[in-house]
């Protein structure tokens, strides 16, 4: 049985996910959570397979969540479904470790299949969301790694690879200590790296700093 969790601010569609659900024989529904830092509490507090995350949500954003459980629940995988385009979310999501992408107008049977192929250990992607990552995959055989950062994340970049602590990169960027630990952990993701070591390497390799 595939023990799914449901993670979204809109009762209505949990319900509807729900519904769709229950008429598996092969899954069911163990929790439900309406914002960021009730779906990690969820997370931690009942056994799942599959987690159902909504990005737009009051509080911590699903990036933000996702970043925590990749952290926190490694190996969990999390089916982002969305009303997000697949174009402007999904491959960023996939490289930061989301098990697949579904936005919320496909088909109830679509639903079903990537929560079972998730499950599976495998990856969901839609035909189109799969065009997209071949072609940005053939595309970043031309561009360097860090052009996949955002401009938050290079300015973290550059201050760890001077050697500045999170607590410094806090006060200089105007963010909390937790936000800075946030930015860290998706250069990580983003660059396939371990450590900050690695990261300074490589800025100063690419003359980032």
């Amino acid at each position: 049985m595939i023990r799914v969790l449901i993670v979204d601010d809109h009762a209505i569609v949990r319900r509807g996910i729900r519904d769709i659900i229950a008429d598996e024989t092969d899954m069911t529904v163990v929790a439900e959570a309406a914002d960021g830092a009730e779906a990690l509490a969820r997370a931690h507090s009942c056994a799942w397979d599959v987690l159902l995350l909504d990005l737009a949500m009051p509080g911590m954003h699903g990036t933000d969540v996702l970043a925590r459980l990749r952290r926190e629940c490694p190996g969990k995988p999390v089916l982002i479904v969305t009303m997000h385009p697949e174009e402007e979310y999904g491959p960023r999501l996939l490289r930061a470790g989301a098990a697949g992408y579904l936005p919320k107008e496909s088909a109830p049977d679509l639903l079903v299949t990537a929560i079972r192929q998730v499950a599976a250990g495998e990856r969901y992607l839609s035909p189109r969301l799969a065009a997209l990552v071949e072609k940005n995959k053939s595309a970043a055989v031309d561009r360097p790694m860090h052009a996949v950062l955002s401009e938050r994340e290079t300015q973290v970049l550059r201050h760890i690879a001077n050697g500045r602590a999170l607590s410094d990169i806090s006060e200089l960027m105007a963010l909390s200590p937790k936000t800075v630990s946030t930015y860290r952990y998706r250069l990580l993701v983003k660059m396939h790296m371990k450590s900050n070591a690695e990261l300074t390497r490589y800025a100063v390799e690419n003359k980032l700093v």
